[in-house]
């Protein structure tokens, strides 16, 4: 199995579709680090050799746009907004929605299930 930026690559899948599970790599950059490592896409993981899979490991780690770099900076952009009290770090905080959708209905996901209020009940019809 190939462990690339601290991820196993399953073995099965062609490079092509593989490379994504790394955080940050998609397939049109999964295509460009194939091309990069003079490897062809449709190649399976499984067939690849050593001298491959350092290439690719070279290219993946000297990038810091990818998995536990790009978390970083991710988490230290939320941090930021957070810090300086903007309406986004502020929605950040409270864990509500915060690109500006409704949250009368809907907003499920990122509020949570619903919680039951004592002494209320359904009217039924």
């Amino acid at each position: 199995m190939a462990r690339i930026a601290g991820v196993d690559l399953p073995r099965e899948k062609q490079i092509m579709f593989a490379l994504p599970y790394i955080f940050g790599i998609g397939r049109p950059t999964a295509k460009l680090i194939c091309s990069q490592a003079n490897i062809p896409p449709d190649k399976v993981v499984s067939a690849l050799g050593e001298e491959e899979i350092a290439r690719l490991r070279s290219i993946i780690d000297n990038n810091d746009a990818f998995e536990g770099g790009l978390r970083r900076t991710v988490r230290s952009n939320i941090q930021r907004l957070i810090e300086i009290n903007s309406y986004r770090g502020t929605r950040h905080r409270r864990g509500l929605p915060v690109r500006g959708q409704r949250t009368k209905t809907n907003a499920r996901t990122r509020r949570g299930a619903r919680r039951a209020i004592a002494g209320k009940r359904q009217v039924t019809k």
